[in-house]
């Protein structure tokens, strides 16, 4: 990238001012399942002030590029989590925040649990605890805005790419 002498323009090729803007925001989807949530939204509060790092939490999937499954997922609730998925906008990341999410958490031998999120959806960061701390929670948003800036695949297009067409 450049700045044009002409005019105070920064020039350079889209994909890398594309790669460089998601890679300094993150619009996590506010979507909370259990008792992970009240850890979740602990971190868009005022004391953690999330915001200062481009981290904005979004109510609506078309708005959001990142969703945090927080807490228990039960098989009734499963198209519903993966309709959201499917309506954020590419590329989009997917967080299992706790242990419940990550892999069905003490709840694992019940009927009606979905043992893992990512029996369902393509998972791009775990997040084990129970509940996991808010600070876990803003290292791991970090982390993907990290991967982002960095043109690093999501799990969704890894997902992708091991299907066959």
């Amino acid at each position: 990238m450049g700045v044009d002498r002409e005019a105070p323009v920064l020039i350079g090729p889209i994909e890398s001012m594309m790669r460089w803007a998601r890679g300094h925001s993150m619009w996590p989807l506010t979507f909370g399942t259990a008792c992970c949530a009240i850890e979740m939204m602990t971190v868009g509060s005022a004391r953690y002030d999330t915001d200062r790092l481009g981290i904005f939490f979004r109510a609506s999937p078309r708005q959001s590029d990142c969703m945090i499954v927080a807490g228990t997922i039960n098989l009734k609730m499963a198209p519903r989590v993966k309709l959201l998925y499917e309506q954020i906008a590419a590329p989009k990341y997917v967080i299992a925040m706790g242990s419940c999410a990550v892999s069905g958490g003490p709840f694992a031998d019940g009927y009606n649990v979905v043992n893992g999120v990512d029996s369902i959806i393509p998972v791009d960061v775990y997040l084990p605890g129970c509940p996991p701390r808010p600070e876990a929670l803003i290292d791991a948003l970090l982390l993907l805005m990290t991967r982002n800036a960095a043109g690093e695949l999501t799990a969704a297009q890894r997902w992708a790419a091991r299907e066959p067409a």
